[in-house]
C-alpha cells in the first residue's frame, strides 16, 4: 500500500530530518512539505493525502487549528518539542504525539499507529454508504457516487452534476479524479471525469450522458476509446 504524505513544520532543518527518515520506510510518498498551517490548509483542501507529519508552534496557523479547521483532515501524527499540546492533539484523535527531537525508531513506532488508522479508515469507506460531502457556500451537501453523471471544471471550482442536482464547489478536478474509483469514472478531457455507466453512446470526439455532449480532449482520446470499446458501452 502507497501512503501520500505530507510535512508541516516551520524549521527546515526537523523537515530534512523527517525527510531523512522516512526515505527508509518503504511505501511512503512525500508529496509537498510547507513551513506553515495555512499554505498546508489549502493544499489539503485541493488534494488528498492520507497521512499528515505536523508541527504545532508555527507562525499564521497552528497545527491544532490545522487540524480543527479541515472537514475531514487526513491522520496526523505531531511533531512537538512542546508537551502542552499533547491532550489537545489525543482530543483531535492525532494518531501519535511524538516529543522532538525525533529520532526514527520513535517515528516508526508512530507510523505502525498510523497505518492501522489508514485502514481502518479505508475498510469505512468500503463498506458505508459512498458519498461525496461537498461544501457549496456555507452548506455541506451530500452526494451519492453512484448517481454521479459527470464533473466539470470550472478554473477554481467544479460542478458535480447527477440526474436531480448540481453542485458547484471550490476544488480541483485532479482531487476528484484521485478519490474516485477508475473502474467506475473516466477523465475525458481536461475539464470533465464521466461516471461509465451512465454513458448512452460516444464517437471519437465526444460522449453522450442524459442528452449532454461531452468532449473527448486530444490527449486523453486514445486511451478513452480504448477503455470504452473495451467495456462494449
Amino acid at each position: 500500500m502507497s501512503v501520500k504524505a505530507i510535512i508541516v513544520d516551520d524549521e527546515p532543518l526537523a523537515i530534512t530530518v523527517m525527510e531523512g527518515y522516512l526515505s527508509r520506510i518503504p511505501g511512503i510518498d512525500i508529496v509537498a512539505t510547507f513551513n506553515d498551517g495555512l499554505p498546508a490548509f489549502d493544499f489539503l483542501q485541493e488534494n488528498t493525502v492520507d497521512l499528515v507529519f505536523l508541527d504545532v508552534e508555527m507562525p499564521k496557523l497552528t497545527g491544532i487549528e490545522l487540524v480543527r479547521c479541515l472537514q475531514h483532515p487526513p491522520v496526523v501524527i505531531i511533531t512537538s518539542a512542546n508537551r502542552d499540546y499533547a491532550i489537545e492533539g489525543f482530543e483531535l484523535n492525532v494518531a501519535d504525539y511524538i516529543l522532538k527531537p525525533v529520532t526514527f525508531e520513535r517515528l516508526l513506532k508512530a507510523y505502525s499507529k498510523a497505518m492501522e488508522l489508514i485502514g481502518k479508515h479505508s475498510n469505512d469507506r468500503e463498506h458505508h454508504d459512498e458519498f461525496l460531502l461537498l461544501k457549496e457556500s456555507k452548506k455541506n451537501i451530500r452526494v451519492k457516487i453512484d448517481e454521479i453523471l459527470y464533473i466539470e471544471s470550472l478554473k477554481d471550482y467544479v460542478k458535480v452534476v447527477t440526474a436531480n442536482r448540481t453542485v458547484i464547489t471550490k476544488q480541483s478536478i485532479s482531487s476528484f479524479e484521485e478519490q474516485l474509483d477508475k473502474t467506475r469514472f473516466l477523465r475525458v478531457h481536461r475539464s470533465f471525469i464521466v461516471a461509465l455507466k451512465h454513458i448512452q453512446a460516444f464517437s471519437s470526439v465526444s460522449i453522450e450522458i442524459n442528452d449532454i455532449e461531452i468532449p473527448i480532449g486530444r490527449l486523453y482520446k486514445e486511451e478513452v476509446i480504448k477503455v470504452l470499446e473495451s467495456k462494449n458501452l
